[in-house]
């Protein structure tokens, strides 16, 4: 019994094997040649559910030039879709194309989309567990994006990423370190001292510690971002690269959210005006350029920090971990989240609760203690003769200890 009959292929019942075919036809690349192609089914069902998947390709630019729907070649497309439509900047899709290219050298990534069982992506997951989790959950979504484009345009019957379990990395999480504060002391009093002809980025390195700047951002400034009158630093713009890696005057910060005023500390004013001077006689009138005149590279500002700080001995800090010294420093003098989250242009509250976790769980037992205070002095119980000794007790051990401590 045949049913579904079509120009490029056809649904059967074959009574021998006592299963449903689907007749579908591609083209050769080099001939154009109609191939023909069997594929069998248990329901009638599934075959013409596969029949309409592939008809749905059909009308795909990367089955005509394929005969199919390769999962590479559909990863790339979304890509550059994405570009094209502003979703992601030069050099976001520069490292996506990048990650597909490594990719590309896993042989079932050229397959067609169809035809990639779940089985083969979890496989090269799990043999990526010696690479860091970020790494890890980004090779996942990268699989999880495609598929569910697939999905949505009818090209699959089943997104095989519904098995797929992310496995967890062998390597423990990288995290960023701050300074101590007599580390900053030390730092701050350096390049308080120095020349700026001796430290091309001192005023930089300054920003991002009493600023909170990302580097690209602190060396995209120029001296029309400055309102000294109102005291404030505006920040819209940061250097980044383009798809050919070529630094660039990217048109945003690194998410919108990071469009803010930041005020300037009064001690590093001066500094900053200096810089500003200079500024006259450099390109677009940027606060800091490289010695040829050109954009200042942030990796080059990461280079001269590692050297700085050999000067006054401390290690393991990079012009990141400056912006986050000034993030710690906002927490420890009782800033609340929401208003550190402004003043870093993160993009969500949970991103500056995530990247200072750490910093936050360190007061919690100092802020859990001013609310049972709060509890008790406004009579909101009324504690029993043990619950008063065990307070009584507590405040005696916090005194010892802290005498201890002197």
């Amino acid at each position: 019994m045949k049913s579904s009959k079509n120009k490029t292929g056809s649904v059967y019942y074959d009574k021998n094997a006592k299963k449903f075919r689907c007749i579908y036809y591609v083209k050769e690349n080099d001939t154009l040649n109609e191939i023909r192609k069997t594929k069998s089914f248990s329901t009638e069902q599934e075959a013409k559910a596969f029949f309409k998947t592939i008809q749905c390709q059909k009308g795909n630019d990367i089955y005509i030039k394929n005969n199919g729907i390769p999962l590479n070649q559909l990863m790339r497309a979304l890509a550059k879709r994405k570009l094209d439509m502003n979703i992601i900047k030069e050099t976001q899709y520069s490292r996506i194309l990048s990650a597909i290219k490594k990719l590309e050298k896993e042989p079932f990534t050229k397959k067609n989309i169809e035809d990639i069982t779940s089985d083969e992506i979890q496989a090269y997951l799990n043999s990526l567990k010696n690479y860091s989790q970020s790494t890890i959950s980004k090779e996942k979504d990268q699989f999880a994006q495609a598929f569910k484009y697939a999905l949505n345009k009818g090209y699959i019957l089943e997104n095989p990423m519904i098995e797929v379990i992310e496995p967890k990395s062998n390597k423990p999480p990288k995290t960023v370190r701050a300074l101590e504060i007599e580390e900053q002391q030390m730092l701050t009093n350096y390049l308080m001292n120095i020349p700026l002809e001796n430290e091309p980025y001192k005023v930089a390195y300054l920003m991002q510690m009493y600023l909170g700047l990302r580097i690209g951002e602190a060396l995209a400034l120029k001296t029309s971002d400055i309102n000294l009158e109102r005291n404030l630093i505006h920040i819209s713009r940061t250097l980044t690269f383009d798809k050919d890696h070529k630094l660039i005057m990217g048109e945003f910060p690194k998410t919108f959210a990071g469009i803010r005023d930041v005020p300037i500390p009064r001690f590093i004013r001066e500094e900053i005006i200096n810089q500003m001077r200079l500024a006259k006689n450099h390109k677009e009138n940027l606060l800091f350029v490289n010695s040829q005149g050109n954009y200042a590279d942030p990796k080059n500002a990461n280079k001269f920090l590692k050297s700085t700080l050999k000067k006054v001995d401390i290690n393991d800090i990079t012009t990141h971990s400056l912006r986050h010294t000034y993030g710690t420093r906002c927490i420890e003098a009782g800033m609340r989240a929401v208003a550190l989250q402004r003043l870093m242009g993160h993009s969500d509250i949970s991103v500056t609760m995530n990247t200072y976790v750490s910093v936050f769980n360190k007061y919690k037992e100092a802020e859990l203690e001013k609310l049972n205070d709060y509890y008790l002095n406004n009579n909101m119980f009324q504690p029993t003769a043990f619950q008063l000794l065990e307070k009584n007790n507590y405040y005696v051990d916090k005194e010892n200890k802290q005498n201890e401590e002197r």
